[in-house]
């Protein structure tokens, strides 16, 4: 636990190294850059913060369920809360055929959990506990509060980045060796961003695996969860899912990825650019444990 919380902290601390260093490259005037993009990502990520569980569910098509609606099912969440000392969250159930889960909410008292149609019709009972236990971890450890911190900081510094290339390339009214270079602008434009994506996607992995860890402790084992990763990839493939990408991420199996098989050696260099570990990583995880 502590491995995973000092990783997510030093990546946050690095995002937020990144925008101070963007502003100070920038140089001159980039003060106002800098909070134009602050405002723009907050006004942007704090909606979707706000409203993810509205959002989530839409895009799932999913819909808030009682126990009377499936009652095997909520009372397992509901058992599952117990043991986590956490509110009991809503529960709710997509219509898709891909197994698959996610989480969302502000935090533990207005979260909500969804699993699909094709997950519940899939998954033996433990498997399908070890897959809802990953789901009230994230809401637990408040992923979505730590996620949406580093997509506004991501997003600040993609947009600072941008107006201050436009703004040196066609601003007026400075002397032409008080402009930022244009060249150098040009890189921090394209780097900047690109840098900022891939701290947000080690954070988002990082998060997957602190969730995986804490679901089989809550549990006593990683068995029933690694089974269950395995199970989902495997019908993933020939399943497909329609999801906004941008709630994407929040899945346990992100549905929208492209399935590369399994690799026995090298560097896949996509990993970087991936919201969630790979499924042997995460497997190799759960049955060291």
């Amino acid at each position: 636990m502590f491995k995973n919380t000092l990783k997510t902290t030093v990546l946050l601390a690095g995002l937020g190294g990144l925008i101070v260093a963007v502003a100070a490259m920038l140089g001159g005037g980039s003060s106002g850059a800098v909070m134009i993009g602050l405002v723009i990502a907050l006004v942007m990520v704090g909606g979707s913060y706000w409203f993810s569980d509205r959002l989530a569910l839409r895009s799932a098509q999913a819909v808030v369920i009682t126990e009377a609606d499936a009652p095997e099912f909520y009372r397992m969440v509901q058992s599952l809360a117990t043991r986590a000392n956490m509110p009991m969250p809503r529960v709710a159930i997509s219509p898709s055929e891909q197994p698959n889960a996610f989480a969302t909410g502000r935090g533990p008292r207005n979260a909500v959990v969804c699993a699909t149609q094709g997950l519940l019709r899939s998954m033996p009972h433990d498997e399908l506990e070890g897959v809802m236990a990953h789901e009230l971890m994230h809401v637990r450890n408040r992923d979505i509060l730590i996620g949406s911190v580093a997509a506004a900081v991501a997003t600040a510094i993609s947009a600072i980045a941008q107006m201050a290339y436009f703004a040196a390339l066609f601003g007026g009214g400075r002397d032409d060796e008080d402009r930022p270079n244009p060249i150098a602008l040009l890189l921090i434009s394209m780097l900047a961003p690109i840098s900022a994506s891939l701290i947000q996607m080690a954070i988002s992995r990082s998060r997957e695996f602190e969730a995986d860890r804490s679901a089989a402790e809550l549990l006593g084992t990683g068995v029933p969860l690694a089974r269950a990763l395995e199970r989902i990839e495997t019908m993933a493939q020939r399943i497909p899912m329609n999801v906004a990408p941008a709630q994407a991420q929040a899945y346990i199996h992100n549905p929208l990825a492209e399935f590369r098989g399994r690799r026995q050696g090298g560097v896949n260099m996509s990993r970087l650019f991936s919201t969630h570990p790979s499924t042997d990583e995460r497997i190799r995880r759960l049955l060291s444990l």
